[in-house]
């Protein structure tokens, strides 16, 4: 049942000139009484909080507020979503006609490929998008590269793919990882997520060849979705301002809120990338720590699951593997998150990949354009 609030919260969405959009986490609310303007601004603890007395004296959820979140999630939905839909196999790659029937098996060495014949052209072809000249079939190379990202080892994958009949060593499947991530990370870089407003960005150490390495990453704080990331030498005095460059660039604009710890590199380059007049200026919390108000075990939560994938590689063998890059496609893209009630941070972000195989529905994608 809608309680008493919301439902004038409702009634004032429906009124014209209501409500006026200052950001997409700050908006400004007419009063009813006709005593001007209160502001509703978005919390990341606290939710949506307005300057109206019976907020700020009840700490209940008013109906400015309400009107805000009912206003929100109205242009939430309207957003128009980017899908990715697996390449159709019922379409002629030479004259995209649809008169497509079978024509008999190639045989691989370990799988068979359907052979098609377009009876528009005359021609026969396979359609293997993006595996061309691989001598296993795809769902072998997508079933590596999620049991690897998943946590596998390189080793541990080869001595499955023996179980099932496929003799290739772990350097084999090293190669695919390394020459599929490449194809995809192209090819996503040029979708621009919908993300939120409030940035959150921290650091994690590795060991590269032995040596400590520091990891930088810039997460989203409403979609959970890793927008850039970085490798640094050292952990107070590296130049991380790359990192927030990338960042605006993948994104297309720059946060009204940043959230770090108090390390100087962040405030540094914050005051370099996102300190301007001409996009307005970001806000820089750096105050935080865990149990205040506000802290960064979003960001915590992303470091301990690399820290889980890390541990099973023990060791990085160079700063700018394919490794880290693959990951940060496995996170956004491919896995389900508990937090986001079982979608993806992609799939938040108005990224929609679709298909039973969703590492293959890229790759095909990817290796069309």
């Amino acid at each position: 049942m809608l309680s008493s609030r919301e439902i004038k919260g409702k009634a004032i969405v429906q009124l014209a000139g209501q409500i006026e959009r200052v950001s997409d986490l700050s908006y400004r609310v007419k009063s009813q009484s006709g005593l001007g303007f209160y502001t509703v601004d978005f919390d990341t603890q606290s939710g949506w909080i307005c300057s109206c007395p019976d907020y700020v004296y009840r700490q209940l959820k008013c109906k400015h507020a309400w009107a805000v979140q009912l206003s929100f999630d109205l242009r939430s939905a309207v957003k128009q979503n980017v899908v990715i839909e697996p390449l159709s196999q019922n379409v002629c790659l030479c004259c995209s006609s649809t008169r497509i029937v079978r024509h008999g098996v190639r045989h691989n060495r370990y799988g068979d490929l359907q052979r098609l014949s377009c009876k528009s052209c005359g021609k026969r072809f396979t359609q293997n998008f993006g595996f061309e000249h691989m001598q296993v079939t795809p769902d072998t190379i997508t079933s590596s590269m999620q049991l690897y990202f998943s946590g596998e080892s390189f080793r541990g994958i080869q001595k499955f793919l023996k179980l099932k009949g496929i003799e290739v060593s772990h350097v084999s499947v090293y190669n695919w990882v390394a020459k599929f991530v490449i194809l995809m990370e192209n090819y996503l870089d040029k979708i621009t997520p919908q993300v939120g407003d409030t940035w959150r960005a921290d650091e994690l150490y590795l060991k590269v060849k032995g040596d400590t390495k520091y990891l930088f990453a810039l997460m989203d704080d409403e979609t959970r979705f890793l927008i850039a990331q970085q490798v640094a030498n050292t952990k107070y005095t590296g130049d991380i301002r790359p990192l927030f460059a990338k960042g605006k660039a993948i994104a297309e604009k720059q946060p009204r809120v940043l959230i770090t710890d108090g390390a100087h590199n962040f405030h540094d380059a914050y005051m370099k990338e996102f300190w301007t007049i001409k996009y307005g200026r970001t806000k820089h919390i750096k105050d935080i720590r865990m149990g205040d108000v506000p802290h960064n075990n979003k960001m915590e939560r992303l470091n301990g699951e690399i820290r889980d994938r890390e541990k099973v590689m023990r060791s990085l063998k160079k700063p700018d593997t394919p490794i880290l890059a693959g990951y940060q496609i496995y996170h956004n893209y491919i896995r389900p998150h508990m937090a986001l009630k079982g979608k993806t941070p992609a799939d938040k972000a108005g990224i929609q990949i679709m298909g039973r195989d969703k590492w293959r529905t890229i790759i095909e994608n990817a290796s069309s354009r």
